[in-house]
C-alpha cells in the first residue's frame, strides 16, 4: 500500500471556540489569595489587519511563577514551586476583541548558562482565518532586564514595541495593557515554535 495523501491545511474550524472555551475550560485567574508575587492584570484586545476587533479568538498564556519556575515537569530547577499558582490561562475574546487575565508578574528565567531572560509571559492565539496558531511574548515596559533579554534583542528595534505591555494603575491595581495585532500596520511580532 502507498502512502496516504496529505490533508491540506485549513483555517481553524467553527467548533474550536465552543469546544475549547466551555465554562470549565476557561481560566482567567491564575492566582489564589495566598499566591506569592506581585499581582497584575493583563488586559488587551485582539485586532485584525484593519484594526477591527476579532470577537472569536482564543488567547492562552503560560508563564513562570514569582521565582522564575514553570509549573511543568520539564522544569526541575531548584527553585520554589508555588502550589497556589496555576501558570496557565485560557480565555476567549468578547465582541470588542477584549481579553484579560489576573496573574502575577513572573520571575526571571534562564536563557542558557550565561544569560537570563527578562520576565515575560508566553501567549498563543487561535482565531478564524489563521492556518496555525500564533505565538508571541508579553514583556513589561517597566522591566530593566528588557535591555539585555536575548530574545527581545533579536527582534528589530523598530518592532520591539509590539511586545511591550504598557503599565497603568487602575483603582490602585497594576494593569498591563497588551493588544495583539494579527497583521497589517503595527503587527505584533510572532515567533516560530
Amino acid at each position: 500500500m502507498g502512502k496516504a495523501p496529505v490533508t491540506p491545511t485549513q483555517t481553524v474550524g467553527p467548533f474550536f471556540h465552543p469546544c475549547l472555551l466551555r465554562p470549565d475550560a476557561v481560566i482567567t485567574t491564575l492566582v489564589k489569595p495566598e499566591t506569592e508575587g506581585t499581582r497584575i492584570r493583563i488586559e488587551g484586545r485582539v485586532l485584525d489587519g484593519d484594526g477591527l476587533p476579532v470577537d472569536d479568538a482564543m488567547v492562552e498564556i503560560w508563564q513562570a511563577n514569582h521565582y522564575g519556575r514553570y509549573r511543568h515537569p520539564a522544569d526541575q530547577r531548584p527553585l520554589p514551586l508555588d502550589p497556589t499558582f496555576i501558570g496557565f490561562g485560557r480565555t476567549g475574546t468578547d465582541e470588542e476583541g477584549r481579553y484579560w487575565f489576573e496573574t502575577i508578574k513572573p520571575g526571571v528565567v534562564p536563557f542558557d548558562d550565561q544569560q537570563d531572560q527578562a520576565p515575560h509571559i508566553l501567549v498563543m492565539v487561535f482565531a478564524r482565518g489563521l492556518l496555525n496558531h500564533v505565538v508571541t511574548r508579553i514583556y513589561f515596559e517597566d522591566e530593566p532586564a528588557n535591555a539585555t533579554d536575548p530574545i527581545l534583542l533579536r527582534v528589530p528595534e523598530e518592532r520591539r514595541g509590539t511586545l511591550i505591555a504598557r503599565r497603568e494603575e487602575v483603582d490602585g491595581n497594576v494593569v498591563y495593557r497588551f493588544d495583539i495585532r494579527l497583521q497589517g500596520e503595527g503587527e505584533t511580532v510572532f515567533f516560530d515554535v
